[in-house]
């Protein structure tokens, strides 16, 4: 999970989705209420939740690191033919725009032509 996180594309859109989700907890008075006691909630769920299921994890712990090896052999395989993943998300904006672009001035080019 570390290493999904720490990806570029999914931290920057990570970060997105916490600035839109920020910024309209910042405008929206009512919603701010509504998102305050659903953080709330989610909090204590997780608090009872890992204090529930820690001896659980304690026992698993060497088939959870086998899973986590081989997870991480596979995202690095996923890496090698998805260039896209060590990218943030608004490079790989600003790249499709930029293509988006040039392909339509070819077009317009061969249209005028």
């Amino acid at each position: 999970v570390k290493e999904v996180a720490s990806l570029s594309l999914v931290s920057s859109a990570c970060d997105v989705v916490s600035a839109v989700y920020a910024s309209t907890k910042e405008s929206h008075p009512y919603l701010r209420s509504v998102c305050d006691a659903a953080e709330k909630g989610v909090q204590s769920v997780t608090e009872a939740t890992a204090s529930c299921v820690q001896p659980v994890l304690a026992t698993l712990e060497p088939h959870v690191a086998a899973v986590s090896e081989y997870a991480s052999k596979g995202l690095d395989k996923l890496g090698e033919k998805l260039p896209l993943l060590p990218k943030p998300v608004e490079q790989i904006l600003s790249d499709t725009k930029e293509l988006v672009s040039s392909r339509v001035a070819e077009v317009k080019e061969a249209v005028s032509s």
